[in-house]
């Protein structure tokens, strides 16, 4: 696909207009461009806090690294934080990354993410339906977002506050019919509200990449033996579900039990206890230890 350095636009009507963007009801009639085009592949949007933790920050670039080194183009807002971190490690990966502005295309707000953006240039995309030259307005933002969920098949939220803007991104998604995944955070913490509460109300828990990968139609039929076998716990990925199966021959066990039986990373098991507690299948004890609360293997 031809590669603009310098602003272009693309009318709803030309066959390079992006086909997902076609069945919004409030489709831009041009879209500006810098880059290339988005392509009509697997695709996960990318969205989460502006202020958000080191603990947000790396799974951001970790999510966006990995999907992208799998072949998922990856979208976002390239707003500071997690849109930036995302976007940055798909271009690590040597992906196809590509960000939605709220201002002009050839405008790069915010300015801290002015690498990214040349990076986007030459290795993605920077798309906004907004003429060139507009600037960062409030009301620019949300009406983006509907871009952002359109151009994806999943919208993966990481880190959010009750209240977060990441979250108009979401209503957009499930209007649109879109899947919607959380990556679980620690309970009380401010960042972690929003996607918890996702979790709550229904999205899919993104314990790791492959949870993800596991609803892409592409990549749903590529599974390993290893990762067929954990899948015989249905609605939890793959290390929750190595997480489960050590509690077959016991009622109670600690977090050193689970390490060493289960042989996760701490970072990987943790997040495989998050998504057990919440999703209402082990529970902690007063004593520290975690007890299965039903018996589905």
């Amino acid at each position: 696909m031809k590669m603009n350095l310098s602003p272009s636009s693309v009318s709803i009507g030309s066959p390079e207009y992006p086909p997902r963007l076609r069945i919004l009801p409030d489709a831009p009639e041009e879209l500006h461009y810098l880059g290339t085009l988005p392509e009509d592949c697997p695709t996960v949007a990318i969205v989460g806090a502006r202020m958000c933790s080191s603990y947000g920050h790396s799974q951001a670039y970790a999510f966006g690294r990995e999907l992208a080194a799998k072949g998922v183009q990856i979208v976002s807002g390239m707003a500071m934080g997690i849109d930036g971190y995302a976007l940055e490690g798909a271009l690590d990966a040597g992906g196809r990354a590509f960000a939605v502005l709220g201002s002009g295309a050839d405008v790069c707000y915010p300015r801290s993410n002015r690498s990214i953006y040349q990076r986007l240039r030459e290795h993605g995309g920077i798309l906004s339906e907004l003429p060139d030259g507009d600037g960062p307005l409030p009301w620019h933002f949300p009406m983006r977002n509907r871009i952002i969920s359109a151009l994806a098949d999943i919208v993966l939220v990481v880190e959010a506050k009750e209240k977060s803007g990441s979250l108009i991104t979401v209503d957009f998604a499930l209007e649109q019919g879109k899947t919607v995944f959380a990556v679980p955070g620690r309970i009380g913490d401010l960042l972690s509200d929003g996607c918890n509460r996702l979790i709550a109300q229904g999205a899919g828990i993104a314990c790791s990449p492959e949870s993800l990968l596991a609803e892409l139609p592409s990549f749903s039929a590529q599974k390993s033996p290893e990762e067929a076998e954990h899948s015989a716990s249905p609605g939890i990925s793959p290390e929750a579900s190595s997480v489960l199966s050590c509690f077959e021959t016991e009622q109670q066990l600690g977090y050193d039990d689970l390490i060493s039986a289960s042989s996760l990373a701490p970072p990987q098991l943790s997040l495989a206890l998050m998504e057990l507690i919440l999703g209402g299948r082990i529970r902690e004890s007063s004593g520290g230890t975690y007890v299965r609360t039903d018996r589905r293997i």
